[in-house]
């Protein structure tokens, strides 16, 4: 009978083994998403036709204290070409703070310029942003309707040059691709933004070009309001209420368009507070659509291929698990079996490097190629990929949570929305308003710093006894990116109660000259 010692030892190396493999799938499915890309990127999107007569279309608005860039999508959204007899603005505007009165003078000044611009206010946030978007289809009067989020900046020929895809009666959805304001800020907005850039350009286009399911990514694009009809309408049992009705819909039939050369300006969060709370709310709703729609798409008439994208792509958020597990048990699996990390002659040892490289190699193919594909430079991409892989483990713990939470956690949640702090591109203006958003403090943070040292540790122990010499660079990594987002984190909520005291809660004539 084996003993306690090598019953332990069995468990934790099948346990590595098993999230090593996990991530070396999804690792894997990246290539997939490349090779996609290089064949079908070239296939040219053209309109079935063109309008003889423009349809009517409603520009939705949702925010929710948006002080400070309220203002400013009102009025982008009021300057898009298109005739103002055909086109309607609904700010739909669930805030409880200063900022209602902010958005319902823009809404004023720009109906007495003569735009069709609805205020609309609910008294409370059922159903949050999804519940926002339904009950503005009450009062919509468009055929189409465009959703821009509060930090977009609407570009003017966005519906002219988009909007004769309609005229194929099966077209459902137009999905822009995001640009980004303040892409050189920080090093942490230059990471989202290559993050963004991976996502748009490489997986949505390798998607959709390939006859494969996308999803609406909530804003800055274009529904047909019969596809919204039919599929069910807005639905807030999910986080992502996009995702879910990108997926009913296509379920449904529907077929979605994106066009990447379609840009739509908008900010990324300048600090790590809210970068964390966006990416826990993504992580979370992903995961609960995959629950609530993978039954019915695996169920579905669509070819294997078809579900086998729609599975990675509902499910892959799910690796952030592994993820925490395989940076906790690393170390331990080299005490316990030291052999499996050192000794060339094993198969085994092999097989883990070779997934060790093909995990990596994965993600630096993939973002560098996407930075290719958006005119960028490969060089400097391949040199940001290693703060890439910290910045994606360092969020892990907070999105491991998140895809828990998804899984056996209420439905039905609050949607805490990201700040936005009207960030311009190179500023930091956005630390002075940085007070106006509270900051819990809880010991999320301190877990991440404790990770981080925990790694860090390792590390060193390895370079001391000069052994498991592959796995050095992974815990260098690893240990900067849990550092580096709970020293941030801590960072910014210590910024936030500075500011707190430093001044005063602004009132409503000192927001609307804030946000002006």
């Amino acid at each position: 009978m084996p003993s306690m010692f090598e019953c332990f030892h069995l468990v934790l190396v099948g346990l590595y083994l098993l999230t090593l493999g996990i991530l070396t799938v999804y690792g894997l499915h990246r290539y997939v998403q490349v090779v996609l890309y290089y064949r079908h990127y070239r296939k040219e999107m053209v309109p079935a036709g063109k309008f003889t007569e423009l349809p009517r279309v409603t520009v939705q608005l949702p925010m929710y204290n948006e002080q400070y860039v309220a203002e400013r999508v009102i009025e982008s959204a009021c300057e898009i070409d298109y005739p103002r007899e055909k086109l309607q603005i609904q700010v739909l505007d669930d805030s409880t703070d200063d900022s209602a009165e902010i958005a319902r003078a823009t809404c004023e000044k720009m109906r007495q310029l003569g735009h069709n611009v609805q205020y609309v206010h609910r008294t409370n946030r059922h159903g949050y942003k999804a519940g926002a978007l339904a009950h503005g289809m009450e009062s919509a009067t468009g055929e189409f309707i465009v959703i821009f989020d509060a930090d977009f900046v609407p570009n003017k020929d966005m519906v002219r040059r988009s909007i004769d895809f309609f005229t194929d009666p099966n077209v459902g959805c137009i999905q822009t691709r995001w640009d980004h304001i303040n892409r050189l800020q920080s090093m942490l907005t230059r990471c989202q933004a290559i993050f963004l850039d991976g996502h748009f350009m490489i997986e949505h286009t390798a998607r959709n070009r390939s006859g494969r399911f996308i999803n609406f990514n909530g804003t800055a694009g274009i529904w047909r309001r019969k596809a919204i009809e039919d599929a069910g309408g807005w639905q807030h049992d999910t986080l992502t209420e996009d995702v879910d009705l990108s997926y009913r819909s296509q379920l449904r039939g529907w077929q979605f368009v994106f066009l990447p050369d379609l840009l739509a300006p908008a900010e990324l969060p300048p600090e790590i507070v809210a970068f964390k709370q966006q990416q826990h709310r993504w992580t979370k709703g992903q995961v609960q659509t995959a629950v609530k729609l993978l039954p019915s798409i695996m169920r579905s008439p669509f070819p294997w291929w078809v579900k086998a994208e729609a599975f990675f792509h509902l499910t892959n958020t799910a690796v952030y698990v592994p993820a925490v597990v395989l940076s906790l048990i690393l170390f331990p699996v080299w005490y316990v079996d030291p052999e499996l990390f050192n000794s060339s002659s094993k198969l085994t040892a092999l097989l883990i490097a070779s997934f060790c490289g093909l995990l990596t190699a994965s993600a630096g193919t993939f973002y560098v190629l996407s930075q290719k594909a958006v005119g960028r430079s490969q060089w400097q991409t391949f040199g940001m990929v290693p703060f890439l892989m910290a910045l994606g483990m360092g969020i892990s713990v907070i999105n491991g949570i998140a895809v828990l939470d998804g899984l056996f956690g209420k439905r039905d949640t609050e949607f805490v929305r990201t700040p936005k702090y009207g960030a311009a591109a190179g500023g930091n203006a956005w630390k002075k308003r940085a007070g106006t958003f509270k900051k819990k403090l809880n010991l999320l943070p301190f877990v991440e710093i404790l990770m981080g040292l925990y790694m860090a540790g390792c590390a060193a122990v390895a370079v001391w006894t000069k052994s498991a010499w592959g796995t050095i660079p992974f815990l260098v990594i690893f240990s900067f990116g849990y550092l580096y987002v709970g020293v941030l984190t801590l960072h910014s909520r210590w910024l936030s109660q500075r500011a707190c005291k430093a001044t005063p809660a602004p009132t409503a004539q000192e927001a609307e000259a804030l946000a002006a």
